[in-house]
């Protein structure tokens, strides 16, 4: 007769280390190359049209290589927000260990608001590389998770004849899983549900939103006060979230894979595998389409991510500017989640314009 045994094990509790929180603080002004790619590292018509599509984006500019040929750019250009898909590796020597960023082990992060400013556009052919930064760390206590950590990276994107294209600075905040989980500042949440008239409403809102295209908005034709119409995003359900992957982002530097490269990623990073209700070691980012595992650690429902609300609010200011205007700065805020089965639906108005120099600017507040 044989016997076996076996022994129940809770996972691992993975909490800040004073270590990790000094480095951080320690690296703020310090910069260093991206030294990993994203999922695309050049882009093509294909990955313009697909990358604009993945969020919703229909608008010929970004997805139509003979539509642009007529436009002031000439040519095809990509989404504002390509910068998340598009990224080769750039290649410098080892960062120093003393100054090599803090793993975090098995602490959860999300982005929390984001200032973009742009530049110039990118083309087909164009390649992005990248260096980034701690701008500022600040350590907080908040409802969802206890003590969180808010840190501030400045990424700047560049082009292979080193013209600055871009830069962003993020703003994400730090948690530990199991503090959320206990706190339970969301069970009261249930999920959104609707009804064919519900449904109904969102594609009322669908059928009449605008995209100006090559309707020319001149500044002098902009007022004060002038609204910019509506646009919806949803209901979000997890074919959104796959759709958005597919367009290029969420990769790096966890790089989700399959099989054989599954296996080799968990032992790059094991603490970023979490067991499944199948006790299948699953990635932690699937807190984005698995409604269970962010259920287990105290929130409601799977949520999207922040840089996909960044790319809706671009949406929503390129239909409005038009194939001539540019937009060269936005700032945004993420002060709630976004669950499956939320809808969003957005405003704005014109609130200020100027000119400075040989720029015509206009200021738009978005809701």
């Amino acid at each position: 007769m044989s016997t076996s045994e076996t022994t129940d094990s809770k996972p691992e509790i993975y909490t800040f280390r004073d270590e990790d929180i000094q480095r951080a603080r320690d690296l703020v002004g310090v910069y260093h190359a991206v030294t990993q790619r994203e999922q695309y590292t050049r882009a093509t018509p294909d990955i313009m049209r697909n990358f604009a599509r993945s969020y919703g984006d229909d608008n010929p500019l970004f997805t139509d290589e003979e539509y642009a040929l007529d436009t002031r750019w000439g040519g095809q250009i990509a989404p504002p927000m390509i910068n998340i898909g598009l990224t080769k590796d750039l290649i410098a020597d080892p960062v120093p260990k003393e100054q090599r960023r803090p793993s975090f082990r098995g602490i959860h992060v999300f982005v929390s608001g984001t200032t973009t400013d742009w530049y110039r556009p990118v083309y087909d052919g164009d390649t992005l590389y990248s260096f980034q930064g701690f701008e500022n760390v600040e350590l907080k206590e908040s409802e969802f998770a206890g003590r969180s950590l808010i840190v501030t990276r400045i990424h700047v994107q560049f082009n292979q004849r080193a013209e600055v294209v871009q830069t962003q600075r993020v703003i994400t905040i730090h948690t530990e899983r199991h503090e959320s989980k206990k706190r339970k500042k969301y069970d009261a949440i249930e999920p959104a549900s609707y009804t064919p008239e519900d449904i109904a409403k969102i594609d009322e809102i669908y059928a009449n939103e605008v995209r100006r295209g090559a309707n020319t908005r001149y500044f002098e034709d902009v007022e004060v006060g002038a609204k910019l119409g509506t646009m919806a995003k949803g209901p979000l359900t997890t074919t959104d979230m796959v759709v958005f992957h597919s367009g290029g982002y969420g990769f790096a530097p966890y790089t989700p894979s399959s099989s054989r490269l599954t296996y080799k990623n968990r032992q790059r990073i094991a603490p970023f595998y979490i067991p499944n209700e199948q006790g299948i070691p699953d990635v932690a980012q699937r807190i984005h389409w698995d409604s269970e595992y962010a259920r287990s650690i105290g929130l409601p429902a799977a949520y999207d991510y922040g840089m996909m609300r960044d790319c809706w609010l671009s949406h929503y200011l390129t239909d409005w500017i038009g194939d001539e205007g540019w937009l060269e700065t936005m700032s945004s805020q993420m002060r709630k989640f976004n669950y499956m089965g939320d809808t969003h639906t957005f405003t704005g108005e014109v609130v200020g314009k100027r000119v400075e120099g040989d720029r015509y600017l206009v200021d738009v507040e978005l809701r």
